[in-house]
């Protein structure tokens, strides 16, 4: 006959408890250990498995480069005929477009305009290097926001903001709006324009280099645009044969400016003529730009 068990006491009984419950732990510990470790060999596995090209070029494919048309001066001179042309060359260099109206173009939209990742920016917008008094200043990029004393105190107070007017008529009767200056450029445009072409349609752009030198201070590759004042109609077809030059043919920035001044020459009424800045830039193409 079996002798029967004498039953635990409560210490032992507490022991033999923790006992279990360490056991049971060791075992889940050790479970996990066995399950990351599979886990770690099969990714590495996977990782090692892939095709060369892969794993030596992981970054994703860029996406297609952006234009922007900001197109302040359809609110005083529209011309269709000049967007669809421009965007329909855009697009042919493989460009994806943004069209801004003049209603859109605000202080604020200047300020952000860098973070939108553009490419080449072409500013079809007022401009002016001739100051209130009729005295010579900075190139001053007009907005379509009208000026306000109690808006952007700050900015006005330290020359970023600009008073600037369509005509000495329009400043007589008090319609101004906000031009926007090279110190608001490299002060409080937010980010930079890496590589970005930009196109400066306006009167004037390159009467002094103030602005170009903002611009490419911001990350600019190239600013391009007029020496004295010019029309509206000028400034638009030397655009469109400029950009035809330099994007489709693929000509150098020297070259595709030279040609556009062989087919437009001068302008007719205020004798401007399309450069750009620096002049180093003359040399690049679209393709070496984009690069």
């Amino acid at each position: 006959m079996k002798s029967k068990k004498k039953p635990l006491g409560t210490k032992a009984q507490i022991r033999a408890q923790k006992e279990r419950e360490r056991k049971i732990s060791t075992a889940i510990f050790t479970a996990l250990i066995l399950i990351v470790i599979m886990f770690s060999a099969y990714f590495g596995y996977s990782l090692l498995s892939q095709p060369q090209s892969q794993t030596e070029n992981p970054e994703p494919l860029s996406s297609q480069p952006k234009a922007a048309i900001v197109d302040q001066l359809s609110l005083t001179f529209p011309n269709q005929t000049f967007i669809e042309t421009a965007t329909n060359t855009l697009k042919q260099a493989g460009y994806s477009v943004d069209y801004y109206p003049g209603e859109e173009v605000t202080v604020e939209f200047y300020r952000n305009l860098p973070t939108y990742g553009y490419k080449i920016i072409i500013l079809r917008v007022h401009s002016s290097a001739t100051g209130a008094q009729g005295t010579e200043s900075p190139v001053t990029l007009f907005t379509s926001e009208r000026e306000s004393q109690t808006k952007y105190v700050y900015e006005q107070l330290t020359d970023q903001l600009m008073s600037v007017a369509y005509s000495k008529e329009e400043r007589e009767k008090g319609i101004t709006y906000f031009g926007i200056s090279p110190p608001f450029v490299t002060q409080n445009m937010k980010g930079k324009f890496p590589n970005t072409i930009i196109i400066m349609m306006g009167c004037e752009g390159l009467d002094n280099p103030l602005m170009a030198e903002a611009l490419v201070e911001k990350g600019a590759k190239v600013y391009i645009s007029w020496n004295q004042p010019v029309s509206a109609s000028h400034t638009d077809t030397a655009t469109t044969q400029l950009l035809q030059h330099f994007l489709i043919e693929k000509l150098t920035l020297k070259q595709s400016v030279q040609e556009t001044f062989k087919e437009i020459g001068f302008d007719p009424i205020y004798k401007s003529l399309l450069i750009y800045y620096p002049l180093e830039a003359g040399e690049q193409t679209i393709k070496n730009i984009k690069r």
